[in-house]
């Protein structure tokens, strides 16, 4: 008896390690938000095409675990994505996550009011399930900065 419960208790602790490393591999609300000031500060010094180009950059310093930034105009037009720069160019004014939310129509009505959280759900880049996933946005002349985070 001693034994089993010696292997169960072996087995959570494996259990709570796995998860600690696994929520150290999420980036957190605050570093969400300190990557679109980080960003829009970015964009201020350098110019949108030069900030554009380094966001879309998947090794470049606007990338951080599961934290990227993504920009969109206000007709839904992304202008950066440092995830997947194949959706870059495209209106995705239509898209919607899955419970039929429209995602770039929400951003932007949070980004009209200067800046705040919108939240959806969307596939994990690493887990491919689908998940609870909240962006932060700030208005920054004609474009919004995002960076979203995994709950």
């Amino acid at each position: 008896m001693k034994k089993i419960f010696n292997g169960i208790v072996i087995g959570l602790c494996a259990l709570a390690i796995n998860g600690a490393a696994v929520a150290a591999d999420k980036g957190t609300a605050d570093e969400a938000v300190a990557m679109v000031k980080k960003g829009a500060a970015f964009v201020k010094t350098n110019g949108k095409e030069k900030a554009f180009a380094e966001f879309n950059n998947p090794k470049g310093q606007f990338v951080d675990r599961d934290l990227y930034i993504m920009v969109y105009d206000m007709e839904g037009n992304n202008k950066a994505h440092g995830s997947n720069q194949r959706l870059v160019g495209k209106n995705l004014l239509e898209i919607k996550d899955a419970d039929g939310k429209y995602i770039v129509k929400g951003l932007i009505e949070v980004a009209n009011k200067g800046k705040g959280w919108f939240d959806y759900k969307w596939p994990n880049g690493i887990t491919k399930a689908i998940e609870h996933k909240s962006t932060y946005v700030e208005k920054m002349d004609d474009v919004l900065i995002g960076v979203g985070i995994y709950k």
